[in-house]
């Protein structure tokens, strides 16, 4: 044993202690066991001069080997219990005072995602949430339809306050209906150009800006009607133009609801109804007729404007509480009506016009020739032009029964009495004006009118020849870019079924050239092709060629010629 010896003091009786020595040779005993090893037995005590003692702690010491050479210990297991039960681990208690009543926790089921996608929450896929679009969705090829917006929690209070303080979001429109720069762009459209090509009233007498523009700056439902006729102008301009498309299909479909949503419009049309129909709500019928014929419709959907007009024409004629007060715009409207409408009577032999009926009169306001928009109502050529139109309609009901002659004694006396009436007429505009010029074309195409419908079952001869020759020089005296250019097409299409001479053709169809780069209106290339068709005819030596209203309805096209 080693001199030193370390000594502590007397632990209490009963209990045993750990001691540790170390000596630097190892003992006879440790031979077989050269490993560290503690000594564990009853205390031993040392007295103070050296000798053993029973009350002093003997201090066992551990032997310091080297490591070297020193395998491994073997643990073998006990034959009593062949697992070893790991002991339970208790989680840390967090600081502070402990809860009386600890929350209990569960396991919560992950439900349906509510932050995926449209199209996969329609279709009740899962989404990955990816961002802008899903990959779920690309890889499927559908279109991803987006998020919904976050929504952030707020309180009563906060909602309330921010409805006190937020501002409006934008100012109120200035003019109803103009919403987009595109908006304005039609806006503008139809006050520097359009309204120039629906009259021959250039100056500030236009009635398209001085009755109809300030109405629709109030009228909501007009101002769609205004801008859906610029739209379609500007259309045909720029076939292209996908916005100019959209633009004017949302103001036509606006114009149209407004006019159904019009109660006292719908009640009228129902005759059930005393109830007035305001001014801009009879205009927007007005332009939306007009949108037909620059957009070029072969679908006759004019019809269902020119027959509003028409029932309220007769309602005010009929009761004068209907009467607009306004009386330019009355005999605009009178004057709009009855051009178009008598037209309409020379391309469609299923169309009546009014000046048909035995009773109609024009209005007193009406008989003002050199105040007129157009030509041919307030000066009474179109009053001759239905009394052809009778004509025309006897004739054709002979051929399909079967009489002849196709025009009889009375209906030649009929033709003599209108003959005489055209040569009675007197221009009312001044010689050498433009207006003059346009005015003795339409007294000659209407002359031509007559012959063609007496001379139905016959070859032409020679006065019509002559008459065709002489309406020419009068096309030719009218520029191409003079405002009567917007009401040649009737005169024009007239001309053309009566060119039997095939040095008159090139002239005629210069003359539609000008005139569509002139109005720009989607109809004048229907006329043409119609035009084009009674040539073929002419040339096949066709007796039918005097019916082009037949020719037309055979096509399947209903549209005016205006």
């Amino acid at each position: 044993m080693s001199s030193d010896i370390l000594t502590s003091p007397v632990p209490p009786p009963g209990l045993t202690r750990l001691s540790i020595s170390s000596t630097s040779q190892p003992s006879s005993s440790s031979s077989e066991s050269p490993l560290t090893t503690p000594s564990f037995g009853n205390p031993r005590r040392f007295s103070s001069d050296g000798g053993s003692d029973e009350e002093s702690e003997i201090v066992p010491k551990v032997e310091e080997l080297e490591e070297d050479g020193i395998p491994e210990p073997k643990i073998e297991p006990s034959s009593e219990d062949t697992t070893i039960s790991p002991s339970p681990i208790t989680p840390r208690r967090g600081r502070g005072r402990p809860r009386k009543h600890p929350p209990v926790t569960t396991a919560v089921t992950k439900g349906r995602s509510k932050t995926g996608c449209f199209t996969c929450r329609k279709r009740k896929k899962k989404c990955d949430e990816a961002k802008p679009s899903c990959n779920h969705c690309l890889k499927n090829n559908v279109v991803c339809e987006g998020y919904p917006p976050k929504a952030y929690w707020r309180s009563g209070k906060q909602r309330r306050a921010s409805f006190a303080i937020d501002p409006p979001a934008e100012l109120p429109l200035l003019i109803d209906g103009v919403e987009t720069e595109t908006d304005r762009i039609f806006l503008d459209h139809f006050n520097i150009n359009v309204s120039r090509v629906l009259t021959v009233l250039n100056d500030d007498g236009n009635p398209f800006r001085t009755i109809l523009l300030p109405m629709a700056l109030r009228h909501a439902g007009l101002m769609h009607s205004v801008l859906c006729l610029a739209g379609s102008h500007l259309v045909e301009r720029h076939p292209g133009n996908y916005d100019y498309v959209e633009r004017q299909a949302h103001h036509f479909g606006q114009a149209c609801r407004k006019l159904r949503m019009d109660e006292a419009m719908a009640a009228n049309m129902a005759g059930e109804s005393d109830m007035v129909i305001e001014d801009p709500v009879i205009a927007s019928t007005v332009v939306l007729c007009l949108d037909t014929v620059v957009n070029g419709d072969l679908r006759g959907q004019y019809r269902y404007h020119m027959d509003s007009a028409e029932a309220i024409i007769n309602r005010q004629r009929n009761d004068p509480r209907h009467m607009s007060r306004n009386v330019d715009f009355q005999m605009f409207l009178h004057e709009f009506f009855n051009y178009h409408n008598i037209a309409n009577s020379i391309t469609n032999y299923q169309r009546r016009n009014v000046f048909m009926s035995e009773d109609f009169e024009l209005p007193q306001f009406m008989i003002q020739p050199e105040a007129g928009a157009l030509l041919g109502v307030m000066d009474g050529l179109f009053g001759i032009l239905s009394r052809i139109r009778k004509i025309r309609d006897a004739v054709r009901q002979r051929k399909v029964t079967g009489y002849l002659p196709l025009v009889d004694y009375e209906l030649l006396s009929d033709a003599q009495q209108i003959d005489v009436a055209l040569r009675q007429w007197r221009c009312v505009h001044e010689k050498g004006t433009a207006r003059h010029v346009a005015s003795m074309l339409y007294r000659q195409t209407t002359w031509i009118y007559l012959r063609r419908t007496v001379l139905a079952d016959q070859p032409p001869d020679q006065k019509v020849h002559e008459a065709v020759h002489d309406g020419l020089m009068y096309l030719r005296q009218l520029p191409g870019d003079d405002s009567t250019q917007s009401i040649l097409l009737m005169p024009l299409f007239l001309l053309g079924c009566s060119a039997y001479k095939t040095e008159y053709r090139p002239e005629i169809s210069e003359a539609f050239d000008r005139l569509q780069a002139y109005s720009e209106f989607g109809n004048i290339k229907y006329a043409r092709q119609i035009v084009q068709r009674i040539w073929e005819m002419m040339d096949g030596g066709d007796e039918d060629v005097w019916d082009w209203e037949t020719v037309i309805s055979n096509m399947g096209w209903d549209f005016l010629i205006t």
